[in-house]
């Protein structure tokens, strides 16, 4: 296999692989820092070794990570909608010297990436966005060989995440904010551990273990102002549309008001808010 260039397969436009994608990529550095935390439980909890196999899910820094983790003799395929994602992740790999990391632009619901089965699965974010999981995951489990691991990072509930609720209690004052539809896709589609259990356990994995992480989470990126982490969250993230849908004084009250919040909560860091997430692992049957 080529671990040189990306590799398509033909896929239609998804919110990932258009504006989202995009999104992401223009902030890359920014979301990638704020995440970090995370990524690095996620992986010191995976216990990676040498000379494993590994296919990585909604693929970005961790593909890097992973692939210098698992020298010598171990290999990483990193899998994202996102043809631009996929191609600037490719990109950072060659510039970071590592051969052993390819990347395929693919949908990871219905895909089977080259190189399957794998020994391993990583997911930090990635797996949250699929319309039918059910059988998105048991897409998951064919790409793995029997008795693999799968490691995933999943948002805990909104209503825990400290940086979430500050962000919507400011917005809420000020508007509407449509209800969220429990379990539909999205970053909170798996918050409920019971339910995401009662998913991984139908799609044929066992061995199903759930850990709490608890730690900061660093709005706009390390070393963001308050003023960066405003722009961030109103241009970036997605209820920052609903926001600009106002009159020009609503906008600069919530901007006034999320600059305070920041204000309130800026360290040598940056603008540190609590955050809570699962760590789940699980193996093929």
């Amino acid at each position: 296999m080529d671990y040189s260039k990306p590799i398509t397969d033909g896929l239609k436009a998804e919110d990932w692989a258009g504006e989202m994608g995009e999104r992401w990529l223009a902030n890359l550095d920014r979301f990638e820092s704020m995440i970090a935390p995370v990524g690095d439980a996620l992986l010191a909890r995976a216990g990676l070794r040498a000379g494993e196999r590994v296919v990585d899910i909604g693929c970005g820094g961790t593909s890097r990570e992973i692939a210098r983790r698992v020298q010598p003799g171990g290999t990483v395929v990193g899998v994202d909608i996102s043809a631009a994602l996929v191609a600037e992740a490719a990109r950072r790999a060659a510039s970071a010297g590592l051969t052993n990391v390819a990347f395929v632009v693919a949908d990871a619901a219905t895909a089977r990436p080259p190189g399957a089965p794998f020994d391993r699965l990583v997911s930090r974010f990635g797996s949250m966005f699929f319309p039918d999981p059910a059988a998105a995951f048991q897409n998951l489990g064919r790409m793995l060989r029997a008795g693999a691991r799968a490691d995933f990072a999943v948002w805990a509930p909104a209503r825990e995440n400290a940086w979430v609720a500050g962000l919507m209690g400011v917005v809420g004052a000020h508007m509407e904010i449509p209800a969220p539809v429990p379990r539909a896709p999205g970053p909170f589609a798996f918050d409920d551990p019971e339910y995401f259990r009662a998913v991984l356990a139908e799609a044929g994995f066992r061995d199903l273990q759930f850990q709490r992480w608890e730690g900061q989470q660093l709005i706009g990126g390390a070393g963001a102002d308050p003023a960066d982490a405003v722009r961030f969250v109103l241009n970036v993230m997605s209820f920052g549309a609903l926001v600009q849908e106002h009159a020009p004084a609503v906008r600069a009250a919530v901007e006034a008001e999320l600059t305070a919040l920041f204000a309130a909560q800026r360290t040598p860091a940056g603008i540190a808010m609590g955050a809570k997430a699962w760590l789940v692992s699980a193996s093929t049957g």
